[in-house]
């Protein structure tokens, strides 16, 4: 299956490479248009769960939370992709890296999350994780939001909730350098945060860094990494044509917008959160809580930066705040967060508001 993947996802690099132009050509067409975008959607998808395999065994091999990390960093490479492939494509996109992180927050901090914590209560009751994992996520996640989602709808130097060059090259270093002193931490002498809690009763062990898997050799791991790569790099490349289809639809169709984000959010971590709810029902909810809330703050910290430098280096406007009505649900889902994983349990009825705030931002996107 695994090289059968492979050969799928290079064969259509191959093909696009040498008759994208004539393929592309075809988008007039509904039928065609159709056809291309079901292609390459599902060999987007496909290759995406060739990455999770991958990061899973390098996961098993390295351990929390380098496991989880390589999965989330490898998911938003990929969403980075498609987004500044849209950008430097479409020419005309300024709310497109706002919309597909707004759409990434509420998939996974609602979406997936309230799914998860439903499926996992009504399977073990309550379910327990590390705490000091969880809101040190949070305590990352909430000023990546708050500043670059918020603050430039309140600037004075710009209208529209765009930033200045100087104002986004700020932003870029700073979001860069706390997403940067996270990592650090997380994989440092913090990683012990961010694996499953003890057993009640019992003392916790010191943990050597990479946890169990750490004792796995540099032979090992290699091949795991070129394998992860083989099947990252057919997804960055076939973006470019993925995001000339989806401009197309999108203009075709007369749709909301945002629905490009969403769609890009939704290609993007469909594995990730499958994942993070097989991990949920095998009661391992902090591999759960690292993809969900790592996943967020990785996309905050890697696709702000990749967003604004590419506005600031093409001229093109880089519309980033929200919404008035989006920003009350991004304050409501960050508040919700916040008091779901302030406690050292889940339960259903955290799972029922997350999926209540979800089912609302989706009504929102057609119906605003």
């Amino acid at each position: 299956m695994m090289m059968l993947r492979l050969a799928a996802a290079w064969a259509s690099v191959a093909v696009f490479l040498f008759f994208g132009e004539s393929l592309l050509g075809l988008l007039g067409s509904p039928l065609p248009s159709l056809l291309i975008f079901l292609w390459l959607l599902a060999i987007i998808i496909w290759a995406s769960f060739g990455v999770v395999h991958e990061a899973e065994d390098l996961a098993e091999r390295l351990g929390e939370p380098y496991g989880t990390l390589i999965l989330t960093l490898s998911i938003v490479i990929i969403e980075v992709a498609l987004v500044g492939a849209v950008m430097l494509g479409a020419k005309g996109a300024p709310t497109l890296g706002r919309d597909t992180m707004f759409a990434v927050l509420m998939i996974v901090l609602n979406g997936v999350v309230g799914i998860g914590l439903l499926i996992g209560g009504l399977r073990h009751f309550q379910q327990r994780y590390n705490l000091k994992g969880a809101t040190s996520y949070l305590a990352v996640i909430i000023p990546l939001t708050v500043i670059p989602l918020f603050l430039p709808n309140f600037t004075t130097s710009t209208a529209d909730g765009t930033l200045t060059p100087f104002q986004a090259i700020a932003f870029s270093i700073f979001t860069l350098a706390l997403y940067g002193a996270f990592l650090a931490l997380q994989t440092g002498r913090h990683s012990m945060f961010f694996r499953e809690p003890e057993p009640e009763g019992e003392a916790v062990a010191a943990a050597a860094p990479g946890g169990e898997g750490a004792s796995s050799s540099v032979r090992e791991i290699l091949p795991h990494v070129g394998l992860l790569l083989a099947n990252i790099l057919p997804i960055v490349i076939l973006s470019k044509s993925l995001a000339k289809v989806l401009d197309f639809g999108i203009a075709k169709l007369g749709a909301p917008p945002a629905l490009g984000g969403i769609l890009i959010a939704m290609v993007v971590f469909t594995p990730e959160c499958i994942t993070a709810l097989r991990a949920i029902t095998a009661n391992q909810v902090q591999r759960a809580v690292n993809l969900c809330l790592g996943g967020a703050a990785s996309t905050l910290g890697m696709t702000v930066p990749a967003v604004l430098l590419i506005g600031v280096f093409t001229g093109q406007p880089v519309v980033l705040g929200l919404s008035a009505t989006n920003m009350v649900i991004a304050a409501m889902t960050l508040l919700l967060s916040t008091l779901t994983f302030t406690g050292t349990r889940t339960t259903m009825l955290e799972g029922a508001v997350h999926l209540a705030v979800f089912f609302v931002f989706l009504v929102l996107v057609f119906s605003p």
